[in-house]
């Protein structure tokens, strides 16, 4: 307990799902979280449940494909606490169904959502995570959620799996990046398998992944689907956070440009 006392942490999409129980672990860890969601009820669900728990947060609204909003949202974060430690780009949507009957609304929003937003939450974190402590010292740690999507290919899966190894390596881009200036900054992706989270309701089944589960069905069942992996079940949002407090914490001090798979066995085979 306590290996991210003092420190803060922005985290998106933490209304829920993996965002939340991150969030939740982070506070546990000592950490000022501050949580955002487009989805407001449940960001100030997690506020509460983080303050019910003895921790520290805050929500904000937030739209993660609007460049004004992470703006807004990065300073508000450096006026109310004068440090950034860690940020978790967690705000994602996938999309499914053959690539030849996805429209390209569908694969812009996809990769808005899941690419252009980490790419915009690294943009705006990097200056503030370079900005002094009182003690001097600079650094942080940015966590990108990808997924085993994002690792290999997947039938009717080809925006979700190109937005995820566009994290991916994005990631890896941003390390080198950061280590070449020498700013104490790391930067590592979390890859999940098959996690019971509430993705799987908003996921459009239409198409090809439906079909390759179950053609009759008419939802994704997540628990099918994770009893594939070789653990013979799907994990849970905080099998995921706990990776996430690792990396953000000082015992993963010489990890960055890695790849933290977290899925039950599912890309050993």
């Amino acid at each position: 307990m306590g290996a991210l006392t003092g420190r803060v942490a922005f985290v998106t999409g933490a209304g829920s799902g993996i965002g939340r129980a991150s969030a939740i672990a982070l506070a546990a860890e000592g950490a000022i979280v501050f949580v955002t969601d487009i989805d407001a009820p449940g960001g100030r669900e997690t506020v509460a449940m983080i303050e019910k728990a003895g921790g520290q947060a805050t929500f904000r609204g937030q739209d993660v494909t609007e460049e004004a909003r992470w703006a807004e949202l990065v300073q508000r974060v450096m006026d109310l606490y004068g440090r950034l430690d860690v940020l978790v780009n967690n705000a994602g949507i996938g999309t499914s169904g053959a690539i030849t009957d996805v429209t390209l609304d569908q694969w812009n929003h996809q990769m808005a959502v899941n690419v252009t937003s980490c790419f915009l939450g690294i943009k705006h974190a990097l200056p503030a995570m370079r900005t002094p402590r009182p003690d001097g010292r600079i650094g942080g740690s940015i966590i990108n959620i990808s997924s085993v999507a994002g690792l290999g290919g997947s039938a009717g899966m080809a925006a979700y799996c190109a937005s995820k190894g566009a994290v991916r390596l994005m990631t890896k881009a941003v390390a080198m990046e950061c280590a070449a200036a020498r700013d104490g900054i790391r930067c590592n992706s979390v890859h999940p398998g098959i996690i019971d989270t509430p993705i799987w309701q908003k996921l459009d089944t239409s198409g090809a992944l439906q079909a390759a589960v179950d053609p009759g069905a008419n939802a994704l069942d997540v628990k099918l689907i994770g009893a594939g992996a070789p653990v013979g079940h799907p994990g849970q949002p905080e099998d995921i956070a706990a990776g996430v407090v690792f990396l953000a914490s000082d015992a993963s001090r010489y990890m960055t440009g890695a790849e933290l798979v977290i899925d039950g066995g599912w890309t050993a085979h």
